[in-house]
């Protein structure tokens, strides 16, 4: 397969449409964790995870389940209901990154 071409076709690179749920997720726990003046392994010891671990989920790079979310919720002192609300808010004010390149222009094509 040539180096500009992958699985779905010639592209440079696929950037998503619109922001990760794990991204905007990780920003709103880092965004309280730093308001509350706390380091990492203070709210990690808490939550009862490590702080590799809420690193990761800050940074966006883990996937983290319901029970994970919760515990982070918990120790940052905000409901799950509180959160999950601060998380898809900020989503809402994300702009939406279009599509670019061929996929865009194939996308249309078949809309029209």
């Amino acid at each position: 397969m040539p180096a500009d071409e992958t699985p779905h076709g010639p592209t440079a690179t696929r950037r998503p449409a619109e922001p990760l749920w794990r991204d905007a997720l990780g920003r709103c726990l880092r965004r309280l964790r730093v308001e509350r003046g706390e380091i990492l392994t203070e709210t990690a010891r808490r939550a009862g995870v490590s702080p590799q671990y809420l690193s990761e989920m800050e940074r966006g790079v883990k996937e983290p389940s319901s029970e994970m979310i919760a515990a982070v919720a918990g120790a940052l002192d905000v409901t799950l209901a509180d959160l999950t609300l601060a998380v898809a808010s900020s989503l809402l004010a994300a702009p939406a990154a279009a599509p670019a390149g061929p996929t865009c222009q194939v996308a249309y094509a078949l809309a029209a």
